[in-house]
């Protein structure tokens, strides 16, 4: 059981609505990967290119997307764009699949 208090109907609904944005943004592979490498920390968009396999139009979509939706922030040095994470929930959900379905400890995962 999550909690003992009944939640309020119409919180519920907004927390539903929220997390099914959020599962909806990670539902997609890319930016799952991306997401994924920058748990690890703040990358320059070059590197993310090279670590994910990416091509640069389908990065920068994809990482627009994750902008829109306020899961990560940027910061501009030069001619480098460096992304990180923003979201804490994001974060907290992506250690949970990391958890669930990368760990090097738990065997028989393919990651």
């Amino acid at each position: 059981m999550l909690t003992e208090k009944p939640i309020d109907l119409d919180t519920l609904r907004r927390s539903a609505d929220s997390a099914c944005r959020l599962m909806k943004v990670l539902s997609n592979p890319d930016r799952l990967l991306l997401l994924c490498q920058l748990s690890q920390g703040e990358k320059r968009v070059g590197e993310l290119e090279e670590l994910v396999g990416i091509s640069q139009p389908t990065l920068s979509q994809q990482l627009g997307v994750l902008r829109e939706e306020g899961l990560v922030n940027t910061r501009r040095e030069g001619k480098n764009i460096y992304y990180e994470i923003a979201s804490a929930q994001a974060l907290a959900v992506m250690n949970v699949l990391f958890e669930q379905f990368c760990d090097p400890a738990k065997e028989n995962i393919p990651c």
